[in-house]
């Protein structure tokens, strides 16, 4: 390799170094597909390239047939990691194609579709999970559910407890079904968001979601630490993927998506991957409890 080729691999300017995308105005009913999203997100799929710092391990990861959790699977199997992916049924066409990204790389891929709102499904999910895999020591809490309400008092009761049920009460579920089974050097690493410190006014049921994941992150890290599991969080900003196109933002905000931040620009779900990478990996042994804020350079706490 050149130095001209090292150079381009090495120094790269992160205001340019993806896109900045306009996305048209569009419409998918929830929970939105990658495959049908204008323009295409960047998931990896081409560009991630591992080096075998999570080889061996068994991973279960929530929301993983798109967007974040799509660009997590990659990434944890060319890092050497077996992977079983939880999505709606909905989903199963994306699912099917990381699936076939996971298997390229060697690993296996484990699929098992269903609905985290749903308690005995995520203690379905841990069971099979463990019985394909003979055990289970990565657990990425990603999934999660948006819709955009403007008014609180158009804001239905069964929205505010299907988004709670889905995004915090799934998680506690499944990481309940899933500690147990957990060796020492596990890890869990829950999805919050930059909602959980600058919530916008028309997010409130996912950004007080987003808060209670912070602080579910940061207690269960304390208890679990002399355990040997270490549990930490990440906090993407505006990333680009198919919960944004299915009522996760209003319909006219979308051609200037992530355009406020210092970057100027969305993110991609590629560029999250490296910090669940991180977090999962032994390099991160001393950090629990911390929240990784990856979100183009917005401050927060």
């Amino acid at each position: 390799m050149s130095t001209h080729d090292t150079d381009q691999l090495t120094f790269q300017n992160p205001v340019t170094r993806f896109p900045d995308i306009t996305p048209p105005k569009q419409d998918q009913p929830e929970p939105g597909l990658d495959k049908e999203l204008i323009p295409q997100t960047d998931r990896g799929q081409n560009s991630y390239r591992g080096t075998g710092r999570l080889k061996g391990r068994k991973a279960l990861i929530t929301g993983a047939d798109s967007g974040i959790g799509a660009a997590v699977a990659i990434a944890f199997a060319r890092e050497g990691a077996d992977v079983a992916l939880s999505y709606l049924p909905a989903e199963q066409s994306d699912a099917e194609e990381i699936r076939d990204y996971v298997e390229e790389t060697g690993q296996r891929a484990f699929l098992y579709p269903g609905d985290l709102s749903d308690p005995q499904y995520c203690r379905d999910l841990v069971d099979a999970t463990v019985k394909e895999f003979g055990g289970l020591d990565a657990l990425v809490n990603n999934a999660g559910r948006q819709i955009a309400v403007e008014a609180i008092e158009d804001l239905s009761d069964e929205q505010w407890a299907k988004t709670y049920h889905t995004n915090i009460f799934g998680m506690f579920h499944v990481t309940k079904a899933a500690v147990p089974v957990m060796p020492e050097g596990s890890t869990i690493v829950n999805t919050t968001s930059i909602q959980a410190y600058q919530p916008s006014t028309h997010l409130i049921d996912y950004a007080s979601t987003k808060a209670a994941i912070n602080n579910f992150t940061k207690g269960l890290a304390q208890q679990l630490a002399p355990r040997g599991i270490r549990v930490n969080a990440v906090a993407p900003g505006p990333i680009w993927t198919p919960l944004q196109v299915s009522d996760g933002q209003p319909k006219e905000a979308l051609p200037k998506f992530g355009k406020n931040t210092p970057l100027g620009r969305a993110g991609q779900p590629t560029e999250l991957a490296p910090a669940y990478v991180f977090l999962t990996s032994p390099e991160s042994s001393y950090v629990l409890g911390e929240t990784l804020n990856v979100n183009g350079g917005t401050p927060a706490p």
